[in-house]
């Protein structure tokens, strides 16, 4: 294809790596606004979980209660235990005879619940010099160290959050990596469109709503795409910087593991902090006074604070040590200013020091992308930032069959019927979707088996009819008309939230009064307000929509003849 000028080139370099990639990124924009909030949507997704935040509780008398009687997980264990252990030593070790190797317990200044995991070591490895764990994890009450069921499915946090970078394709993290291709081209798409728009500071004012759709519609996409291009810039960025290290670039997991794991031991002997077991058996120390010779030392620093992340090494073995990490409410980092204790005597063996330049700039990267600080401002210019980005998405989508739905209605082609169908599906079938997901969590029984299950069948079961529904309703769109799913499922999303507020009123007594004024909580009252006002927006539209149908602009054009 040959182009006049590079700005012809980048417009159609823009246009159609907005066009193949705009699906995910409206997946990754959409649902990481969503994960804002994560943990208050798991608030309203589990009513026990409804309760005010918790400090980290007592190791000594709560937390090793809850270790000891945890077991490895299922799955885990079919799956990699005949890759981990060596059939010459033996039969398999049973799963819930597996030795504990590692603890480790998380919580947030947002976190009722408190989040542990296992590492259970394989006695007869085939590997032994590589890290082979089976693990377990639970979500606890830490009040009372009773477990949240594990059927109970963390809607915000295990499917909104990681729906955002992964589309929630683990299978050999196929989706991390098309949400890291889609990230790449997005700074392109983004260098794209600014090189396009030379009046950049212009389109930041410029709306023209009175003027034709594809005109308005324009508009929208450039201005939402103008005020917030550094913050649509910024989280591409540093999305990928986040997961380079783990995913894109795994070093681990290549060639250079030798490299890896002799650098392990020598940053081990540096710090002094045990890299492997010794093999002799020994008692864990009290780790709460751990925690308070932690809290003391962070107040001497002038930087007082609760627990974060706790973890024990090598559990059990005179080479155990606790490694404690001051929670980050009150910084942009997560968690930081560690101090490890040798596990057997208390006694500390090493204060974190200070990260270099390089190391900080990542942390702080890190920690401005996750934004697990205290700062609920800011949290909502999260929301008003991603949501931004769907709007950019959507207008682009809406803008390209509009501009060329004529066109391919004179030529017979089924093309913009297609984009029209993924658009609808992908603007507000997303959204049918987590809808539908909130109202099933209040409906369906609290204790039907494998609950958390049957919600993710019914997110997924929702997104796909969406898109069976977009499609056979598309035909208008090939006579260059609009496609009347768009007003369908605008209508569909006045409804569905409404009843998944009163489906929680119903099933939990918490309705607006009482989480706004006569018993406040705001993470419940929160969610309901913002489904209802989805549900106000979306009649809006959808009232938008009505008055633009084609039967809507015929009635009008008769009243003008008639008077």
């Amino acid at each position: 294809m040959k182009f006049t000028n590079t700005r012809q080139a980048m417009a159609w370099l823009h246009t159609w790596l907005g066009l193949i990639l705009g699906f995910v990124l409206m997946v990754c924009f959409f649902f990481g606004a969503l994960s804002v909030f994560d943990r208050e949507i798991d608030r309203w997704a589990i009513p026990e979980t409804r309760f005010d935040p918790q400090p980290m509780p007592s190791f000594d008398n709560l937390l090793i209660n809850v270790f000891e009687r945890s077991e490895p997980d299922v799955d885990e264990y079919n799956l990699m235990m005949p890759q981990f252990h060596n059939p010459a030593a033996g039969e398999m070790t049973p799963r819930t005879e597996l030795p504990a190797d590692e603890y480790w317990a998380y919580t947030t200044h947002r976190d009722p619940v408190l989040l542990m995991g296992i590492g259970f070591r394989v006695p007869h490895p085939l590997k032994p010099d590589e890290h082979n764990h089976i693990h377990g994890s639970m979500t606890i009450d830490p009040r009372s160290g009773d477990n949240i069921p594990s059927s109970s499915l963390k809607i915000g946090s295990d499917w909104f959050y990681p729906l955002h970078y992964s589309l929630n394709l683990n299978w050999n993290y196929i989706g991390f990596f098309i949400v890291g291709i889609a990230a790449f081209f997005m700074l392109v798409a983004l260098v794209s469109g600014v090189w396009i728009h030379r009046r950049i500071f212009r389109e930041f004012f410029t709306f023209r709503k009175e003027k034709s759709i594809r005109r308005a519609t324009l508009d929208l996409h450039n201005m939402s795409g103008v005020v917030a291009l550094p913050f649509h810039f910024f989280f591409a960025l540093t999305g990928l910087i986040i997961f380079a290290g783990f995913y894109y670039l795994p070093v681990t997991n290549t060639m250079l593991k030798p490299l890896h794991n002799m650098h392990e031991a020598i940053e081990s002997e540096a710090t002094g902090l045990p890299h492997e077991r010794s093999g002799i058996n020994a008692s864990l120390a009290s780790v709460d006074a751990m925690v308070g010779e932690a809290k003391s030392r962070w107040a001497a620093r002038d930087m007082a604070g609760e627990v974060g992340f706790l973890m024990v090494h090598h559990v059990g073995d005179k080479n155990s040590y606790v490694s404690i990490y001051r929670a980050g409410s009150d910084r942009v980092s997560l968690v930081g200013e560690g101090i490890h204790f040798k596990g057997t005597t208390g006694e500390v063996l090493r204060e974190d020091p200070p990260h270099s330049t390089a190391e900080g700039i990542a942390e702080f990267l890190t920690g401005l992308h996750l934004q697990h600080f205290e700062h609920w401002f800011l949290r909502w210019l999260y929301v008003l930032g991603g949501l931004l980005g769907c709007v950019c998405i959507a207008t682009g989508f809406i803008f390209f069959t509009e501009k060329r739905k004529q066109q391919h209605a004179k030529n017979n082609s089924q093309g913009s019927r297609i984009v029209d169908a993924f658009a609808v599906t992908t603007v507000t079938g997303i959204v049918v979707a987590a809808v539908t997901m909130l109202a099933a969590n209040r409906i369906l029984p609290g204790d039907l088996a494998n609950k958390g299950d049957w919600e993710k069948w019914i997110f997924c079961i929702a997104l796909a009819l969406s898109f069976i529904h977009a499609t056979i309703r598309s035909a208008p769109v090939a006579r260059g008309e609009k496609n009347p799913a768009w007003l369908e499922q605008c209508l569909l999303l006045v409804l569905l939230p409404v009843i998944a507020v009163i489906a929680n009123w119903l099933t939990t007594g918490d309705h607006l009064l009482k989480t706004m004024f006569t018993d406040p909580y705001w993470a419940v009252a929160g969610v309901d307000l913002s489904l209802l006002a989805l549900a106000v927006i979306c009649w809006r539209v959808a009232q938008r929509l009505r008055m633009n149908s084609p039967s809507a602009l015929v009635a009008k054009s008769d009243i003008a003849y008639d008077s």
